[in-house]
């Protein structure tokens, strides 16, 4: 039945790809990948293989595959991607030797893959778990191991009808879970080779924080004046706050829309009610005089978030949040909305008060309000959000203490 619902997806992959530009990069990446690694897979080397299915998994397993490349150089590293939004974003990350997309997990691409890289241990990020691809890992007696993954009594795994397919996990060599409730999930299947170390997401926006990017345009742009950041945002995030960035005058705007294209930027840019640029076509002189700034590009968010008073993290109101951690290891209130309870770290700063969820216009006025009227109660919510996520850092460091790479 896998296998069915696998070649049903390839062919509606092929029929989508002739109408969706996204999922055509994915279906032509994916149809060269084997002709990638034939060209560069040295037969003569030891392979370390990471999987992640988008751009949030890798950066889960980042701090993991540099660590290994330190501590481990005589292994090659080699890197696939489901997703366009993560192949296309980290194709010439520096730390892999190789990377491209995971073939789909059909028998015969699994056995195909598996042939020419040989990896003598594979790390899958998160929710990996491809069927053929582990089973023959497990045939094959390659260690595999989950890193960073979290079950709900929700998933397929835990339902009567999932049961069969629920097998797969099996094949992994060990799970590094997030949580408790994982750990007891997995008991419950028989599976007992779960070791709770949190979130290697932690490790990585500490890293991030060390070697945070100096931003001129945003340094010219604050002014000595409160800034408020609102990170991965969509519409119904921008409803909610740009009408107190309208009223307040005192504090200046920084939206980093989630989606960047040029009919999304110009809507953007008529909302705000003060002088907004944007940050590909402006000066640090001009970014000075203006009230918003619009940041046009990637790959600024994570240090743009040091200049901020208060962040904002959307997709709350819709899809679910985004990342909420790079926003509070700068020591910041992080504010978002309700689709947040899958999200381990959203409970964990709600719990820690260095998160604030909002559900309507309203409260996210009164939660403004108060941080303007009581300036130590701003303060110190930021230093507990910080405090959040340096407690339950260290991931990394526990799963390379309980591995033994061959």
């Amino acid at each position: 039945m896998y296998n069915l619902i696998i070649y049903l997806y390839l062919l509606g992959v092929a029929i989508a790809s002739l109408f969706n530009a996204k999922v055509r990069r994915m279906w032509r990446g994916e149809r060269k990948a084997f002709d990638i690694l034939k060209e560069k897979v040295d037969k003569d080397a030891h392979y370390i293989w990471f999987h992640a299915a988008s751009l949030g998994e890798f950066e889960q397993g980042r701090p993991l595959i540099e660590r290994i490349r330190h501590d481990y150089p005589t292994y090659k590293i080699l890197l696939t991607f489901f997703s366009p939004s993560g192949y296309e974003v980290r194709k010439d990350y520096d730390q892999a030797d190789i990377i491209c997309y995971l073939p789909l997990d059909t028998p015969f691409n699994a056995r195909r893959f598996l042939r020419i890289v040989r990896p003598e241990a594979v790390f899958f990020i998160k929710y990996e778990f491809w069927y053929n691809y582990l089973h023959i890992l497990k045939h094959r007696g390659i260690p595999t191991y989950s890193v960073s993954s979290i079950f709900r009594p929700e998933q397929v795994f835990f339902k009567w009808y999932g049961r069969r397919y629920g097998k797969v996990l099996a094949c992994f060599t060990h799970f590094f879970v997030q949580n408790d409730l994982s750990k007891v999930l997995l008991a419950k299947l028989g599976l007992h080779n779960v070791t709770v170390v949190g979130d290697t997401r932690f490790d990585r926006v500490l890293q991030i924080k060390e070697s945070g990017k100096h931003l001129p345009i945003i340094e010219a742009f604050k002014q000595g004046k409160k800034i408020f950041v609102a990170g991965s945002s969509w519409l119904p995030d921008e409803d909610i706050f740009i009408p107190f960035f309208n009223q307040h005058r005192d504090w200046k705007l920084i939206i980093a829309p989630h989606v960047i294209d040029e009919d999304r930027l110009e809507s953007l840019l008529s909302q705000p009610h003060r002088k907004t640029v944007r940050y590909t076509q402006t000066t640090p002189e001009e970014a000075a005089e203006a009230d918003c700034l619009v940041i046009d590009c990637f790959g600024l968010l994570s240090s743009i978030y040091h200049y901020s008073d208060v962040a904002y993290v959307g997709g709350g109101f819709g899809v679910g949040i985004h990342n909420l951690l790079e926003a509070a290891v700068w020591g910041v209130p992080v504010i978002f909305g309700p689709n947040n309870k899958r999200f381990e770290e959203a409970q964990g700063l709600l719990a820690a008060r260095g998160g604030f969820e909002i559900t309507s216009q309203t409260d996210f006025l009164q939660l403004m309000e108060g941080f303007i009227n009581d300036e130590n109660s701003l303060k110190a919510a930021g230093e507990r959000a910080e405090e959040f996520v340096e407690k339950l850092s260290g991931a990394t460091d526990k799963v390379l203490s309980a591995i033994s790479l061959p």
